[in-house]
């Protein structure tokens, strides 16, 4: 199967089943790591913040990355692009047919109700995965190597972050993602 066409069918399914933003792609992402070798876990940590600080959807601006990172194209990142959002726009285009009809229907109201849950496990696991990654020198956890296994400055930065967060509940999250990109910038994380 070539390169291509593998893109295609993985962020197919990627768009198909990430229900709830970007952050729910990140799995599905985690997948690939295993599965083609095409990045690192690393690499996606890094995939995640870049596309969290620029303009765009997150999900969108991953998949734009990978296709172009692995096709080393740009039509790899068109097509992933296209990929990842055909499925959205063909059920938002079924949906939108049939929603006219059965919007005040009881089975569709259960129907996107009971999908939170699932939405929120799927970014919850998406969160433990990039906290894992980044706080984490290796992606095997072993009980005894856990102290040899932390990265401290991270771990640190975290703990600042949340911090702040609590104390100033109101500074703008755009402020703590600048100070710490100049913080990963300053100590070449």
């Amino acid at each position: 199967m070539s390169v291509y066409l593998a893109l295609l069918i993985e962020f197919f399914k990627t768009g198909l089943f990430a229900v709830g933003g970007g952050l729910a792609t990140v799995p599905f992402l985690f997948e690939l790591i295993g599965k083609y070798h095409w990045f690192t876990s690393e690499m996606l940590a890094n995939m995640i913040a870049v596309s969290e600080a620029t303009p765009g959807a997150m999900g969108v601006n991953m998949a734009t990355y990978v296709g172009y990172h692995v096709t080393d194209s740009i039509l790899g990142g068109i097509l992933t692009t296209l990929a990842l959002v055909a499925p959205s726009i063909i059920i938002i285009c079924i949906i939108a047919h049939f929603l006219k009809k059965f919007k005040d229907s009881a089975i569709i109201q259960h129907a996107f109700y009971g999908l939170r849950p699932a939405v929120t496990a799927m970014i919850a696991s998406a969160g433990l995965g990039i906290f894992m990654t980044t706080m984490f020198k290796n992606e095997e956890f072993h009980f005894q190597t856990f102290l040899d296994t932390i990265q401290y400055v991270p771990l640190i930065m975290f703990l600042v972050v949340l911090c702040l967060s609590r104390k100033f509940p109101k500074l703008h999250p755009i402020a703590l993602l600048c100070g710490c990109a100049l913080a990963g910038i300053v100590l070449q994380l």
